[in-house]
């Protein structure tokens, strides 16, 4: 069972399971607590987990005025010192790995390590490019399943659109009850495209950082992640070499062992 936690002028929407050293999972694009469900449920017997819903999504209002990483990586902490957490390991995937990024920048006390899922320095031409698409998809198709199913193409390997997998989760996402806005979903990207280039603060990162790219990943391509693993000071930097943009769902088991073993190493520092 969830509830809203207060963060600063924001109540959001956050789950706990588990026990153990504390982990803080942060979503993506339009992503709720249900997208770590395969980690809530794979790793609860061994750590204690915190989601939450970013602001505009799920039951995680969107308030007024332009939405900024900033202001989202001070909701994640927000969280952490609502629940009395004093650090965690925080995991971050796509939109999700750049407020961790954030998070560890502007919170560094909060977070014990990093794992960063699909993630970048600075948007090139062609993940612009890619922004701008998905801006136009969303006014563009015919229905939220329609949307789902070409947007996935992007996300997903072809094997989970050809074993179902993909048509399983789609169903899940349109009989989700707390839909997010197509215009907080802009304001969202809005918010990623319109973040300064780090790289001059990445190297200020001093949480043992872990960097996982899908090889198959045609947005956060493996190369776009390994220049975030060079910045960071001693990140490690794995490639999953027949997964795309979202391995922890399609194998969850894989990826929960990776993170695992990582946090556990961490642990035993």
């Amino acid at each position: 069972m969830g509830e809203h936690v207060r963060a600063g002028d924001l109540d959001l929407w956050v789950e706990q399971v588990g026990q153990g050293p504390d982990v803080l999972l942060i979503g993506g694009l339009g992503d709720t607590v249900e997208s770590w469900q395969f980690q809530l449920d794979g790793l609860q017997d061994r750590y204690r987990l915190t989601a939450f819903d970013n602001r505009g999504a799920g039951r995680t209002a969107m308030p007024e005025g332009r939405a900024t990483v900033e202001a989202m990586a001070d909701d994640a902490a927000g969280v952490l010192r609502a629940l009395g957490i004093s650090s965690a390991h925080v995991a971050g995937f796509s939109g999700g790995s750049i407020i961790s990024q954030e998070l560890a920048l502007r919170h560094p006390d909060l977070v014990r390590s990093l794992v960063l899922q699909s993630t970048w320095v600075a948007p090139d031409h062609y993940l612009r490019r890619w922004g701008a698409f998905v801006r136009w998809l969303l006014e563009a198709a015919p229905s939220e399943r329609e949307f789902l199913e070409w947007f996935f193409l992007w996300i997903y390997t072809p094997r989970a659109h050809n074993d179902g997998t993909v048509d399983r989760f789609i169903e899940e996402v349109l009989s989700f009850p707390h839909k997010q806005a197509p215009e907080d979903v802009q304001r969202f990207l809005d918010a990623f495209f319109a973040r300064e280039d780090p790289s001059d603060r990445l190297p200020q990162i001093a949480a043992p950082t872990l960097v996982l790219a899908g090889g198959r990943d045609q947005t956060m391509r493996p190369e776009i992640c390994q220049a975030v693993a060079e910045l960071i000071p001693g990140a490690r930097f794995e490639v999953m070499d027949e997964e795309a943009h979202q391995p922890f769902q399609e194998v969850p088991d894989e990826w929960n062992a990776r993170v695992d073993a990582f946090w556990r190493e961490v642990e035993g520092r």
